[in-house]
């Protein structure tokens, strides 16, 4: 018979390596990149200034921001094989396996081939990403062979403005590139360690990067934010929302967006992401989805003493931006990027394979009967 604690707490709260990159529930408000305060990129940075900083160690002068920005923007269009995978890819596929299928022919068409490489692919998928989903979901749901030459001057804008067709506003615009601020990095989670087990192996970065995506597709990693859609979009009064949400919480039934695997008392980009969430409110005129929102975070914390975390307001956040909701997770995977390639980066310097051992609780051994007798 097999043990139940096979598996046990999942490595939580094991420590399986060192990085530069990024400090979870430590210091300042409890999320840092490379030093800084996620508050304090998330109020004055761009996502690019951003990934700068995660790949290269420091923020970028206005020079080198210009030149990375300008470099990405022309890493935008999908080499034609492509786009043809991507228009075979039906309607009803997973957008998290369009996003790996994506990634890994990109890889068979553009390898990375030499380690020297690397930067130059993770500057490719950064451009790229945003063009794959978009193009396959506007040409599979919409019968559109979308322009990635949008003109947009930032990752934020160029995924809007594939998604949507035309430029967005600059509120949203912004929304958009704070909530990949957000999600760019947030140390060994599990989609960041499936890359870095990848990479340990000394694999190329394509497929780091297709295994980061297939880690993440599971709903217990990425998905919460859709999860957390389809809860608070069912409710037509913030009161039908606290009785039902009270109901589940009786019944045990896992609600999706809250706590945390490290954050003990919050999450510090929930604050940032709903404050964001209730300015849009406001834009668009809603009444409903935002105070359902929160009618629901604060039964959560009154009975639970449980957080909203990062993706509970970007839920409504991303649906007053009209984004649809099958295509939550793969932002998080256009912004993401940017920490996995980093960390793979960091493992190749100093690497060792990663080869952890197990507790066996298994059978003891035994005599093996030949075929007949048995």
């Amino acid at each position: 018979m097999v043990d139940k604690k096979l598996g046990g707490a999942g490595l939580r709260g094991q420590s399986a390596g060192q990085t530069a990159l990024c400090t979870v529930g430590k210091t300042g408000t409890g999320l840092t990149y490379r030093g800084y305060d996620i508050s304090d990129l998330a109020a004055g940075a761009s996502f690019e200034e951003v990934a700068y900083l995660i790949f290269f160690g420091e923020l970028p002068s206005p020079d080198e921001l210009a030149a990375y920005k300008s470099r990405l923007n022309g890493l935008r269009d999908l080499p034609a094989p492509l786009r043809e995978v991507l228009e075979r890819i039906p309607a009803s596929a997973h957008p998290m396996d369009v996003m790996r299928t994506g990634c890994s022919m990109l890889g068979n068409l553009e390898p990375e081939g030499d380690f020297d490489n690397q930067q130059a692919v993770a500057d490719r998928l950064l451009g790229a990403l945003p063009s794959i989903i978009n193009y396959w979901y506007r040409y599979s749901h919409e019968g559109v062979r979308i322009d990635t030459d949008t003109g947009e001057d930032s990752i934020a804008g160029h995924f809007l403005a594939t998604l949507k067709g035309q430029s967005p506003s600059d509120l949203f615009r912004r929304v958009m590139d704070v909530s990949l601020i957000l999600y760019a990095e947030h140390e060994f989670n599990a989609s960041t360690f499936t890359a870095r087990v990848c990479a340990s192996t000394l694999s190329d970065m394509h497929s780091c990067i297709t295994g980061a995506i297939g880690s993440l597709r599971g709903p217990l990693h990425g998905g919460a934010n859709e999860a957390a859609m389809a809860l608070i979009e069912q409710f037509d009064s913030t009161e039908a929302a606290a009785d039902a949400v009270l109901g589940m919480l009786e019944r045990k039934e896992v609600i999706m967006g809250f706590g945390h695997a490290i954050y003990r008392k919050s999450d510090p980009r929930n604050t940032i992401i709903k404050g964001w969430a209730e300015r849009l409110a406001a834009e668009v005129g809603d009444e409903l989805l935002y105070p359902v929102s929160c009618a629901v975070e604060a039964v959560m914390w009154d009975e639970k003493e449980l957080f909203a975390n990062a993706d509970f307001f970007h839920a409504s956040a991303y649906h007053f931006m009209g984004i649809p909701t099958k295509l939550f997770t793969p932002i998080f995977v256009c912004s993401r990027l940017s920490g996995w390639a980093a960390h793979v980066m960091e493992q190749r310097v100093n690497n060792r394979i990663i080869r952890p051992s197990a507790d066996y609780v298994g059978e003891e051994p035994r005599r093996f009967v030949a075929l007949g007798d048995r």
